[in-house]
């Protein structure tokens, strides 16, 4: 298989076509017997109809009641076996589902691998709706990995922004009781089996958190507790899957300090990672080009993927 190297601007441009031209992607429900009713006290969604979803410019979501996956497969004729589930940023008010979630898709299908674009519960529900979306779409990709063609130990996960947040969230709290709901499906594993972590928000304490992601997620007077469980930078252990994270020193909407806390946490617990940090670039670059060495980012991402041995074929 030879494949063209990774060019950013012809890339974006392509982007759109990747995907064959005859098959619309898959959209699955996550919920198909019906979404959790479990939501934050003082959410929207506790009052009652929240009304319809809305699109806002660039194509971002919000006002989620209805979470699904979009299935995006291989761009070549040879698939590997990995599969990724990409978590869109936004705040958790919104997601960004073009620039951090179809990009995103469309670039990993060209390296072989299968992705699924989550659209997932945002501040209208509150905590525990996001992670309990993110959980459940792990256990849907692995409980159905023949029919995706996918290695059931290939699965990942990848987010940028408070999206790298619930990415982070599903690698530290895979297991946790705030992620169940009772479902034949709990039975399945969620845990990633690798991430990728895009200038994400890590913690909810300050001075580094993301106040209005912290907001959005756990509302305005949320329990040194929830605080504490939330800054998933406090929840790594040796069973964390190894993470590739990326950042850039110019972000002044989430701060460096994010990723770097979690990088000293993997380390401290002996969990593989790696963290780019480039000079250039503010928050939310996705693909954009013309960022010095951080629009080089994806090719990064391709390296660390290659060897973990997650291009190779694999078992499917």
């Amino acid at each position: 298989m030879k494949r063209r190297p990774l060019m950013l601007s012809p890339l974006l441009t392509l982007l759109p076509t990747l995907a064959p031209a005859a098959t619309a992607p898959a959209v699955l429900p996550l919920w198909p017997e019906g979404v959790p009713a479990a939501v934050r006290a003082d959410a929207r969604a506790a009052l009652g109809d929240l009304g319809a979803e809305r699109t806002g410019a660039g194509g971002s979501i919000a006002n989620v009641s209805q979470p699904t996956l979009t299935v995006v497969p291989p761009a070549i004729d040879r698939p590997n076996g990995t599969a990724v589930v990409i978590c869109p940023g936004g705040g958790y008010t919104n997601l960004s589902m073009n620039r951090e979630g179809q990009q995103y898709a469309a670039w990993l299908s060209t390296l072989g691998i299968t992705a699924f674009v989550l659209k997932n519960r945002l501040q209208e529900w509150g905590h525990p709706a996001p992670l309990q979306d993110v959980l459940r779409a792990l256990r849907l990709v692995r409980s159905r990995a023949a029919e995706f063609g996918v290695d059931p130990k290939r699965i990942g996960v990848m987010g940028s922004s408070a999206g790298g947040h619930l990415a982070a969230s599903a690698s530290t709290l895979w297991d946790h009781p705030d992620g169940r709901t009772g479902a034949a499906l709990d039975a399945t594993s969620a845990r990633p089996d690798f991430a990728v972590l895009v200038y994400p928000v890590i913690t909810m304490t300050d001075p580094a958190a993301h106040a209005g992601s912290r907001r959005a997620l756990l509302g305005d007077a949320p329990s040194p507790a929830q605080l504490a469980q939330m800054s998933v930078e406090q929840q790594v252990t040796a069973a964390t899957p190894p993470t590739l994270l990326l950042h850039t020193q110019g972000d002044k909407t989430v701060p460096v300090d994010n990723s770097i806390l979690y990088y000293q946490a993997l380390t401290r617990a002996g969990v593989p990672a790696e963290l780019y940090v480039f000079e250039q670039g503010g928050h939310g670059i996705g693909m954009r080009d013309g960022l010095g060495n951080a629009s080089a980012w994806p090719r990064r991402a391709e390296d660390w993927l290659r060897q973990r041995g997650l291009l190779a074929p694999g078992a499917r």
